[in-house]
């Protein structure tokens, strides 16, 4: 087990973004995601650490356009698809923040990697 100097953020979708996620492609009664569907398929943020509830909403509201904009991505590629206004309400609205203080990993075998986020990745990991 290895503590991370970080801390991290879970990001869940609401109902608000599973009603925009379906109105993407209308379907017909039980065809349409759930809550539950959806939250499956959460976020986890490695964020520097936070130790204060002020310091974690700065940072948050400094960074929810790039976490707004990863999580609607993984839906829908077409930015021309997405809502009008990315804004501050629009991810209060769409996204369930919840915070932890320790990230702890738990893998004693694999080494961390890290790699640069983008769009085939997140569409790799949507089509396992």
């Amino acid at each position: 087990m290895k503590l991370l100097n970080r801390s991290a953020l879970s990001v869940r979708p609401t109902r608000h973004f599973v009603e925009w996620i379906n109105a993407l492609e209308p379907t017909m009664g039980d065809d349409d995601l759930t809550l539950a569907d959806v939250e499956r398929e959460s976020t986890v943020y490695l964020i520097p650490e936070m130790d204060t509830p002020e310091a974690l909403e700065a940072f948050v509201r400094e960074r929810y356009l790039e976490i707004l904009e990863t999580e609607l991505r993984a839906w829908e590629e077409d930015e021309r698809q997405w809502p009008e206004a990315l804004d501050w309400a629009l991810f209060q609205r769409f996204l369930q923040v919840e915070h932890s203080y320790l990230a702890i990993d738990l893998d004693d075998e694999a080494a961390l990697e890290i790699s640069e986020v983008d769009d085939s990745l997140l569409l790799e990991t949507d089509q396992d």
